[in-house]
């Protein structure tokens, strides 16, 4: 057994473990465009971040007056994305070293997202993450996205885990809230600077103000091996 004994690691995707916001921005701005709501800025995208497309979508309709179905605009919303995101999608560099010092440990490990399992699998397979994270569940396959717990509670069943036993990544309000709602330590990992001082963050075992500057794979997995041998 790895020193890190029966935890499971539980990675959020967008933001966390892969830079796509600005890809998600730039899909919903062609989106609404087409709506004629020509003025989304990445301000006004800043809001969404941590929470479903299906979500965010859904809440346009209603900010935005879209009369364009909520179906119909989500495909729209996701086959934008899909292309931006096989095009180029960057994954975090010590997210990567993180994935694998894990990998070599035997941690089981998966993947919790908001976003539409298209996209997640473009994404794995793109970034040659698929390899490693096997394990996927997107939002759309539970009753209720972030921040309540549904996602990372199927992910643990997924993994044959236990809540207690599991750690999430998160960079969202939303997602961090998640975790605490669903049992689990949680290291967050803020992708809006500004929202750090949000109480969801104050629940995390290890919130690193500085976001992803600031994330080490060496220091992420050395509180993990703490964290595991003081439970």
């Amino acid at each position: 057994m790895s020193t890190l004994g029966r935890t499971s690691v539980i990675f959020d995707l967008d933001g966390t473990l892969v830079d796509s916001e600005p890809n998600y921005f730039e899909a919903g701005r062609r989106t609404l465009a087409e709506q004629g709501v020509t003025d989304f800025t990445w301000a006004e995208h800043e809001r969404y971040v941590g929470i479903s497309t299906r979500e965010t979508v859904a809440l346009w309709k209603e900010r935005y007056d879209v009369r364009s179905p909520l179906d119909a605009l989500l495909a729209d919303m996701n086959r934008r994305y899909l292309e931006l995101a096989r095009a180029a999608t960057h994954v975090y560099p010590e997210m990567r070293k993180f994935v694998e010092l894990l990998a070599a440990e035997g941690v089981p490990m998966a993947v919790a997202s908001g976003s539409a399992p298209a996209a997640i699998e473009a994404i794995l397979t793109g970034t040659g993450l698929a390899a490693q994270l096997t394990t996927v569940v997107s939002a759309d396959e539970v009753a209720h996205g972030k921040p309540a717990p549904d996602v990372f509670l199927e992910a643990a069943r997924r993994l044959g885990a236990g809540p207690a036993d599991c750690v999430v990544l998160e960079d969202a309000a939303p997602g961090a809230a998640a975790a605490h709602a669903a049992g689990m330590r949680c290291v967050a990992i803020p992708y809006v600077a500004a929202q750090a001082d949000d109480p969801a963050f104050a629940t995390a075992g290890l919130l690193l103000r500085g976001g992803q500057g600031e994330f080490t794979a060496q220091a992420a997995y050395d509180w993990l091996t703490r964290s595991a041998s003081a439970s």
